[in-house]
Order: C-alpha cells, then structure tokens, then sequence
C-alpha cells in the first residue's frame, strides 16, 4: 500500500481519455521536449535492465523508447549517457537533458515529473554465503554494512527504510558490488537481475529470498514543462498498451514480463 500511495502521488497522469492528447506534437510540446531542436535523451548505463553501452552507442528498452519518442516528435535523438542513476537526477537542473528514464522517488520528484512506470523491477540483497543474515528483514541490525550506489533508487529508499544498518555508499551500482567483495562488507543491495547474475557466477556468495523494494522505473522530464509531460505521459501510456515495451525488453535479452501493466 505504501508503494501504491507514493506512486498515486508522484505520477504524471495519463489523460483519463485514449484520444486526449493528440499525437501530433504542438509547438508548446516541442519547446518542452526539444528545445533545442533535438531530443536530449539521459540514458542511465548503470541498470542493465534498461540500458547497456555498444560498440554502436548504447541500447537497450530505455534507448529504444526515445528513438520512438524522438521519431514521434519528428525530430533527432541525443543520448547524454551517465554512469549511474544519481548522476542523472544530480543533474536535472543542469539544461543537459530533456527526458530521463529513473525509478521514482520521492527526492527525484522534486525535479523531475514522472510518468507511469513503463519496467517494474525489484530490489534485492547479495550476501556472503556463509552469512548468517537469511531474510531481507534481518539486514537491518547493528552492525551490517550495506553497500549501495550512491544516489540509486535502493540508496534514497534504503537511507529512509533502514533504522539500524550502516549504508556503505560507492559511486556506482557495479561499484558497489565490487567493494562488497573486495572490502568484506555484509550486504550488497541492488537491482535484482544484476545480483542473481553476479551469485550465478561466484558461488561464494548468495541472493537473500524475496525483495526489499519495487523499483517502478518511470520516464521523466525537468519539472514546469506541462504541455511535454502531458504527451509524454501519453506517448508512454500507449507504448505499454501496444506491447512496444515488452517487446522491446525481449528484443534486448530481458523478460517482457518486466513490462508495467
């Protein structure tokens, strides 16, 4: 319930109506969403689910969303790629981007208007195998050190939900499980996929079962552009009832049933 009251009041709603918002941008929209002729895209490289770098620029289902929203507005695409999902909001008052693709939260939403979520993901956590931490409500002891990616959706929601524990903060998600390992700390918290795939391959450590969190992963943009968030939250709404999402996920290698519904 808690997440369902902190999504109700973040979001950007779709018009109630299918037809509302027109698909032809108007001049209003384009100054909101290409002000300088071009669809600015942030693309966060730090949640493999969504986005990954190539020899051919990055890709994924986040990149495959601004090429249709970029191809909707009639205008050219622009990836601005950042390391990780703190450097993105960090910078959403910096003029360098025009869209994003983050998980909502509450600090984010201070400046970026959210649109429905388009992925829901989960929070997981990484332990060492022979730890005697066994559920996701045990992290929360004296004494545990959880490492996080500074500025990441587990890291805003963990500095709110943990009472006890000791947030151990790297400079990205990838980071954070490196220094998980190499600095002996007592959990790693992060994107679930990523996790699963990092205790596949060392059998010396081992996912806790269940989740901390939902991650509803959202496009968004600066807030103050009404007319952009509007088409924007439009665009998205029918990118999920047509499946472009889940077949997007699918096309890069994830499950389509990460869509949102």
């Amino acid at each position: 319930m808690r997440i369902a009251a902190m999504l109700c009041a973040l979001l950007v709603s779709a018009p109630a109506g299918a037809e509302t918002i027109p698909m032809t941008p108007s001049p209003a929209i384009l100054h909101d969403l290409a002000p300088t002729g071009r669809l600015r895209a942030a693309i966060n490289l730090g949640n493999p689910v969504l986005a990954r770098s190539g020899a051919d620029g990055p890709a994924g289902v986040s990149v495959y969303l601004a090429r249709a929203l970029a191809q909707k507005l009639g205008v050219p695409v622009a990836f601005v790629t950042f390391p990780g999902a703190g450097a993105v909001s960090g910078s959403a008052g910096s003029g360098t981007w025009d869209i994003c693709f983050l998980a909502i939260d509450p600090q984010r939403a201070e400046g970026i208007a959210f649109t429905a979520p388009y992925v829901l993901i989960a929070g997981s956590y990484l332990v060492p195998a022979a730890s005697p931490i066994r559920t996701p409500e045990a992290v929360d002891r004296d004494g545990v050190r959880v490492s996080v990616g500074r500025g990441s959706a587990y890291d805003l929601f963990l500095t709110r939900a943990l009472r006890h524990a000791t947030l151990v903060r790297a400079p990205t998600s990838a980071e954070a499980v490196t220094a998980f390992a190499r600095d002996g700390l007592d959990v790693a918290a992060g994107v679930h996929q990523p996790l699963s795939a990092y205790a596949a391959a060392h059998k010396e450590v081992r996912l806790l079962p269940g989740h901390f969190m939902d991650i509803p992963q959202a496009m968004g943009l600066p807030v103050g552009r009404d007319a952009g968030a509007a088409f924007l939250a439009e665009f998205l709404a029918r990118a999920k009832a047509d499946g472009l999402v889940a077949r997007s996920l699918e096309g890069n290698g994830q499950d389509p049933g990460l869509a949102a519904p």
